[in-house]
């Protein structure tokens, strides 16, 4: 969808062209208004430089802070602050120094920041080969998303988050109060902080993205997948991210052994990774630990969804099953009180 120059204040079209060295942008098109009102994501094509197309993000503090669901408080707005920091940060200070063959992301191309906005240019995914958005996923397509996600979650085992969130993900309990308070009395909202810590303690610390749904990925027509919006990076266990992954792209009616497969796939690249990045780890060692919390992490995520939408589809019979066997697992080896 183009856009019309005027919709993007001349000056950021002026300062995108004198940080790129290009001659011009020519013209710009839309590819989301950035949730809540805090901006805008466009493409920015370019006169008279190598790269034909630039991905802009232009954060600016809004005029109007309406939520669709009411979720409008200064929490949420030092939280989407904050996010956008922690992008930058994850863009400058990691993706740009470590080498991303195993699990391709944009490289940060120019950062400039005021008090009260930021422009984040960054390499369009397209002139990378990664030229397609898919909004339903196929097997292929999940098993695509899972490498890149075992890839990832192997090259930064053990690495200090520094500049992002101590706890990566949207949804955490730290950050999620307002969810917390509104969610219904009962085992699940007792045994949060439990499945939190559980998560937070449990050895094997990785990065994890964050927010791992089907639309923060692009392809290739090879159907390799590479990840953007990295707004929630932080340190965590890496089945955070494929819960959230398969909270996208599932229709919650599959059979254990279709789950099974996605899982067995993401341990297979997860052990790729481990043995090229940091060969020193025992992959047996990690699965060991990180399998038995497939569902911890599902309940983690069933606490925030729960206290944020009660209606919502991802709150159904798979989703409420896991959640039991979490709350059941851990109170085998920790009492919670009912």
């Amino acid at each position: 969808m183009n856009i019309p120059d005027a919709a993007v204040p001349e000056p950021i079209l002026q300062r995108i062209t004198q940080a790129m060295g290009a001659s011009k942008v020519s013209h710009i098109e839309l590819i989301q208004p950035l949730w809540g009102g805090y901006g805008q994501l466009f493409r920015a094509y370019l006169l008279g430089h190598s790269f034909p197309s630039v991905i802009v993000k232009y954060i600016r503090l809004p005029q109007s802070t309406a939520h669709p669901r009411g979720w409008n408080t200064p929490l949420s707005h030092q939280r989407k602050l904050r996010s956008y920091q922690v992008e930058v940060n994850w863009y400058q200070d990691y993706a740009n120094k470590h080498l991303q063959a195993f699990s391709p992301l944009p490289h940060c191309l120019c950062v400039e920041q005021d008090c009260d906005e930021t422009l984040l240019v960054l390499q369009d995914l397209k002139t990378m080969g990664f030229t397609q958005i898919r909004t339903t996923a196929t097997p292929n397509t999940i098993r695509a998303c899972l490498t890149w996600l075992g890839h990832f979650h192997a090259q930064y085992m053990f690495v200090t988050p520094t500049g992002l969130w101590p706890v990566g993900t949207y949804w955490h309990l730290d950050t999620r109060p307002d969810e917390y308070k509104a969610l219904a009395e009962g085992p699940l909202k007792s045994a949060a902080k439990l499945i939190d810590n559980t998560l937070k303690q449990c050895p094997f610390q990785t990065l994890v993205h964050g927010d791992a749904k089907l639309a923060n990925f692009c392809f290739s027509e090879d159907n390799r997948a590479a990840a953007v919006d990295f707004q929630y990076i932080g340190q965590g266990c890496g089945m955070k991210d494929v819960i959230m992954l398969l909270s996208s792209t599932l229709n919650f009616n599959e059979p254990d052994s279709v789950i099974n497969d996605y899982l067995e796939h993401y341990f297979t690249a997860l052990t790729k990774g481990l043995t090229e990045f940091t060969p020193h780890i025992n992959p047996q060692e990690v699965e060991h630990v990180w399998r038995p919390l497939y569902c911890v992490a599902w309940a983690d995520f069933h606490r925030f969804v729960k206290g944020w939408s009660v209606e919502h589809v991802k709150i159904n019979s798979y989703t409420e099953k896991l959640t039991s066997k979490a709350i059941e697992q851990l109170s085998t080896t920790f009492l919670i009180s009912y």
